[in-house]
């Protein structure tokens, strides 16, 4: 049976048998009010104790409900925040009861690793009073922080951004205590007097079921959270001087290379030093001046393992860079016209980021010193060029709030040292009703290639213009939700400074999904839902044709699962090829010592996108975390795709990675990874040249200090090698690399 038949079948099975079953729903708790914070003049010793005099006249939160799986029930577990603040900082304490502290999930993890697999407490902070997004400072039993921004406008969750803030915890005999200490100079707020915020309370109980917890009722199917934070009144007197860090830093690198080409002996090249600086001043409490002399941008870590054969556009690789993430939610939009890791080594750069009223604004400016690369974009493929090439990089974003709706702008352009240019601008916007979200984006961009052609075939010196559109329509309910999009970009358009990979067509997308919610089930939560989507070419030629069916869900075991059954129509330079293939992915946290296990794989039709033609293909991933102890922290993560055509196998790529974690302490850490890449051709299947094997290997060793986000060492030992096509493994390079980081505050 064709693969459409099946998956409108599955849905229609699944939608038939789940309509018997799903419970009446039940109203919504009312929403709290507004909470009086006192000030104290009491000494509060971090120590995660609350045994502190001031703690005895905070304002309290204390009426907690379960919001999965429950629907707004009584919190299983009793949880009490205490709030309170002084002239320097804001207080939050967190009493989290437990029948069985011996199952407390509390790992020591690196800053950010609290997740959802271990107990934690997360704090939403709203300070700017817009309900539009929020800082989230999150907490484990161990003391060990995580931070980011959750936008209301997309719920994205971002822990790219960092704060300072301290943090303590004690496992106790009735549970757990934690202590938050915010200074209010790294916080972002008005000059209104007294001051208005608004808080949610998240608690994170991984047990039988991952119990979530919040200070505030969730309708479900709402299109917002942050919008249920409930209101903090009463603070008065909040400092309004100006914040000053200066994060100067040094590195030294040795890097050994091969004497005489690979498989000679590596030759150690000389010891390399480096510094720079890094100050952030905060001229009011709702502004920031963010400078950079040349930025140390080195990645610590691999970025994340991906399989790039046989991909037909750009893979997406998240921003990690400090500079960039001062109100980085500011930078999500309809289209993702802003990508800052496409500025890659800048010498210096300049940034200012605040709120006036209701307006909010960001622009950075920074001179890019060139080496990366350019996405090309298509209508169905995307390429590279090299841009090693001087060029001065400006980002501007503003967005004025209207209630729980706005409208914004945005600019983006890259100009060339000797010629040539990028430049984007145009307006967007998002209005918001209780169970409808519209959103709509207008881009123009003007571009002029430099003239490089020993640097690529792209940089040919010529200009080009056009524009970029998208509208979108979403739909939510309890029961249900539905929507769809428009996309429509010009040939000619290029978004350099952005992630926009393909361009040159048009696209309408809608979909449709139920949500069921089984009671005291071993699944607690299922939606299936189908999509349908269609593109064409700038001459309306269809180039690409999606219906997808199937399910997605979660329920014991922070069991997460989702089944799809996908039938492609996809244009291949003139031929419109098909693939049919199902889709699935399993997650779940069987228990303390393996908190977490993941397997994903598709399998069925697969277009050959090198040589342009149908196939066959496999893929399987499978990542697992086990700790046999708190402190030790094992990553497994293996993935192997297979592509067979007429004539045999096309190729077989494979992602083999270990990474091995040791915390000393919360703040001290020693990380070991190993992780090898390969991929087998059978170049008489090929119209191109390819080799029989390529492959690599990448050792890496680094002992981490951390004692805020820029206060840091870092000593590690890379080690990396290449496959060659006899199967061996050579050396290619031997790096040792230093660096230390101190954030002087005042």
């Amino acid at each position: 049976m064709h693969t459409r038949s099946v998956a409108a079948l599955l849905f229609l099975a699944i939608a038939t048998i789940a309509a018997a079953q799903t419970p009446a729903p039940v109203p919504a708790p009312p929403q709290p009010g507004p909470m009086n914070i006192p000030k104290t003049a009491s000494a509060i010793d971090l120590d995660g104790a609350l045994d502190d005099a001031a703690w005895q006249s905070a304002a309290v939160i204390d009426q907690f409900y379960e919001t999965s799986p429950g629907d707004n029930i009584p919190a299983k577990i009793r949880t009490v925040a205490y709030i309170t603040y002084d002239a320097r900082y804001f207080y939050i304490g967190i009493r989290a009861d437990d029948p069985e502290p011996r199952k407390i999930r509390a790992p020591f993890v690196d800053r950010d690793g609290v997740i959802g697999t271990d107990d934690n407490i997360a704090i939403f902070l709203d300070t700017r009073n817009d309900k539009r997004s929020a800082i989230e400072l999150r907490v484990n039993p161990r003391g060990i922080q995580a931070d980011g921004i959750f936008n209301d406008a997309n719920f994205n969750e971002d822990f790219a951004p960092d704060f300072y803030y301290d943090t303590a915890a004690q496992i106790t005999k009735e549970g757990w205590t934690a202590e938050f200490r915010i200074p209010f100079n790294s916080l972002r707020y008005s000059s209104a007097d007294p001051q208005t915020w608004n808080i949610l309370v998240w608690r994170n109980w991984p047990r039988d079921f991952r119990y979530a917890f919040h200070s505030a009722p969730m309708p479900r199917g709402s299109n917002c959270i942050i919008c249920f934070t409930h209101p903090l009144t009463g603070l008065t007197g909040l400092p309004e001087a100006s914040h000053f860090v200066a994060a100067p830093y040094v590195t030294a690198q040795q890097v050994s290379s091969p004497e005489a080409g690979l498989g000679s002996d590596l030759e150690n090249g000389d010891f390399e030093t480096d510094a720079g600086l890094d100050v952030k001043w905060n001229p009011s409490a709702n502004h920031a001046v963010d400078l950079t002399l040349n930025p140390d941008f080195s990645q610590i870590e691999a970025d994340v393992p991906q399989i790039l054969v046989n991909q037909r556009f750009a893979v997406f690789f998240p921003e990690k860079r400090p500079f960039f993430l001062e109100g980085f939610d500011l930078f999500d939009t309809p289209m993702q016209v802003a990508y800052t890791r496409t500025i890659t080594s800048p010498r210096a750069g300049a940034r200012a980021t605040g709120k006036i009223g209701s307006t909010a604004y960001t622009i950075l400016t920074t001179q890019d010193r060139g080496g990366g690369l350019t996405i090309i974009p298509g209508p169905t493929r995307s390429g590279f060029a090299l841009l090693d090439i001087k060029s001065y990089a400006t980002i501007a974003r503003v967005r004025h709030d209207l209630g729980n709706s706005f409208v914004g702008g945005v600019l983006t352009d890259r100009e060339i040292d000797g010629g040539g240019h990028n430049r984007v601008i145009g307006p967007d916007f998002q209005w918001r009703m209780p169970q409808h979200t519209f959103t709509g984006q207008v881009l123009f961009s003007d571009t002029e290639n430099p003239d490089r052609p020993d640097l690529s075939g792209a940089w040919d010196g010529e200009s080009s213009s056009s524009h970029a559109f998208n509208a979108a329509w979403d739909h939510r309910t309890r029961t249900h939700d539905a929507g769809v999009e428009y996309t429509d970009i010009g040939d000619g358009f290029r978004a350099d400074l952005g992630f926009l990979p393909q361009v040159g067509y048009r696209e309408l997308v809608g979909y449709y999904g139920r949500s069921y919610y089984p009671e005291n089930r071993k699944v607690r939560f299922f939606r299936p839902s189908i999509v349908v989507a269609a593109q064409a070419n700038r001459d309306n030629d269809r180039i690409y044709d999606l219906v997808s069916a199937g399910v997605n869900g979660f329920g014991a075991k922070n069991t997460q699962f989702s089944a799809l059954a996908r039938s492609e129509s996809i244009l291949v330079d003139t031929e419109l090829l098909k693939q049919n293939y199902l889709q699935l992915f399993y997650q779940f946290d069987p228990y303390r010592r393996i908190p977490r296990i993941t397997l994903q794989a598709r399998v069925g039709e697969q277009i050959d996108f090198d040589n342009a033609r149908e196939g066959e293909g496999l893929s399987l991933s499978i990542s697992a975390s086990v700790r046999p102890h708190d402190r030790l922290d094992l990553q497994f993560f293996l993935a192997r795709d297979t592509v067979d055509v007429d004539g045999g196998r096309l190729f077989t790529a494979m992602v083999e990675r270990v990474r091995g974690q040791y915390s000393f302490s919360a703040k001290s850490l020693v990380r070991v990874i190993a992780q090898y890449v390969t991929t087998d051709y059978n170049p008489a299947l090929y119209t191109f040249p390819v080799p029989d094997q390529s492959g690599s290997f990448l050792g890496s060793v680094l002992y981490s200090y951390k004692l805020n986000w820029q206060t840091v060492l870092f000593a590690g030992y890379g080690d990396d090698r290449l496959l060659l096509e006899d199967d061996t493994l050579v050396r290619t390079g031997r790096s040792l690399f230093f660096k230390v980081s101190y954030a002087f505050i005042r």
